[in-house]
């Protein structure tokens, strides 16, 4: 495609009052350089200039259906022009629908949708629900995690965004899920991995004190943390660590949902059925914010008559909703998840296999579907990092350096600490995902000079 450049602005003036007037997230204002965007479509970006991207990030891994799908984009235009807006205490058509389209693909009983403007605040709703439905104040969340910035949620977070808002006090206890490249378990297989972080959690249950604990929250596979897919029996075993001591299990799909593991749900992976779900992103690709929780029977009887303690002013905002409702039945008709499923197993997985061959900075791979982490380090022996954790400034030189090659060649990657994430949209030909990850094979040469073999 030619990028369409608009006639009346300039990367130069649109930069400009970026740095007089935006304060950016994650970010020590000074020392970022934000690129100046003038227009995307399906699998690309471009700048002022006319350059050209592959977004192989999909943002933040949330335009699974790709940038500007005329069918989406259409769905909120007619929306705006019949009713843009409208207080969440009503019934409007676009909202019950958008409900009703994600109780269809949630797994079990799980027919209750609880909208909300992002991931962060399901998850602060989602922890609300099981401490009221329970009881209880605990909750249980894995080290290498993110769920969100908000109070909740950032604490239950258990990578280094948590550290400067971390209060010590606010109910969360974390603890090892498995990971078998970096093992705090000393396992030597999946099933190793698994039966011994299932008994890690057991103990963990068991120190805190079952009767104390709300609920156990886990990304059903891990997103910025570095995409660890699960091994086979885990969440089946911490469902039932959940039902023996009435903990409600809840899975964050906010990430790993609509389409990106190849399934609607990743859950559906491994057929188990949570207390509640939380979801955003991938449900509307973030054209307009929505997120939510999905939830169980149980979990929706208690506020029968009792209240629910909670609500924002957007939930379930019309425009959000029509884009919903358009994203998941243009998923639907197109394949999308479908075609997920088969970039992971017949295009993604083969390629990383063999650029991982050619490649001493490359130390592992693993994903499912459009959702795949490679990891990059010094020595394949010793698994030292390609940079130490939560590096930054000079010690992050040598990811630096990846990144930076990446976008010369007109690729825009995700990077976190020592990994990148191969994340394109859902919908990215097989010709897209082999151009961008011909990309990165090419700009891993720059990594592979920080190398101990280098």
């Amino acid at each position: 495609m030619t990028p369409h450049l608009p006639a009346d602005a300039d990367g130069a003036t649109v930069k400009a009052a970026d740095r007089a007037h935006v304060f950016h997230s994650w970010s020590a204002q000074a020392l970022i350089d934000p690129l100046a965007v003038a227009g995307a479509e399906g699998s690309y970006f471009w700048d002022y200039d006319g350059r050209r991207y592959l977004d192989f990030s999909s943002q933040l891994v949330n335009t699974n259906i790709g940038h500007q799908h005329p069918k989406v984009v259409a769905a909120i235009q007619e929306q705006a022009g019949r009713l843009c807006t409208l207080a969440p205490g009503f019934a409007v058509d676009v909202r019950s629908e958008a409900a009703r389209l994600i109780a269809e693909r949630t797994p079990g009983d799980l027919d209750k949708v609880f909208f909300t403007n992002g991931g962060a605040e399901a998850v602060e709703n989602a922890v609300r629900m099981a401490r009221l439905h329970t009881g209880r104040q605990k909750v249980l969340s894995a080290y290498r995690s993110y769920h969100g910035a908000t109070a909740a949620a950032i604490n239950l977070t258990g990578d280094p965004r948590r550290w400067p808002s971390d209060t010590g006090s606010a109910g969360v206890v974390h603890f090892w899920g498995p990971f078998l490249y970096r093992s705090p378990f000393h396992a030597a297989t999946e099933a190793e991995e698994c039966q011994r972080a299932l008994a890690h959690l057991a103990d963990t249950i068991a120190f805190e004190g079952p009767a104390s604990i709300a609920a156990i929250i886990l990304e059903t596979v891990p997103g910025t943390a570095g995409i660890m897919v699960p091994p086979a029996g885990y969440l089946a075993g911490v469902r039932e660590l959940c039902d023996r001591y009435g903990i409600v299990f809840i899975l964050d799909e906010v990430m790993a949902g609509f389409g990106r593991t190849g399934r609607w749900f990743a859950a559906e992976h491994w057929g188990v059925t949570p207390d509640l779900i939380t979801f955003a992103k991938g449900v509307n690709s973030g054209y307009v914010p929505l997120g939510g929780v999905a939830i169980s029977a149980a979990i929706a009887e208690t506020f029968a008559t009792r209240p629910y303690p909670g609500g924002l002013t957007y939930s379930g905002h019309p425009l959000a909703c029509a884009a919903a409702v358009a994203t998941i039945r243009t998923m639907e008709e197109e394949g999308v998840v479908g075609h997920a499923a088969h970039l992971g197993r017949n295009v993604i997985g083969l390629a990383l296999a063999e650029i991982a061959e050619r490649h001493p900075s490359v130390g592992d791979v693993r994903g499912l579907g459009a959702f795949w982490a490679v990891e990059l380090v010094r020595d394949r022996e010793t698994r030292e990092p390609l940079v130490p954790y939560n590096a930054s400034g000079a010690d992050n030189a040598p990811m630096a350096e990846f990144a930076a090659a990446c976008k010369a060649a007109g690729l825009w990657p995700f990077v976190n600490m020592n990994r990148v994430h191969v994340v394109p949209p859902c919908t990215v030909t097989e010709a897209e995902a082999k151009e961008g990850l011909a990309l990165l094979d090419e700009a891993l040469t720059v990594a592979d000079r920080h190398t101990a073999s280098a």
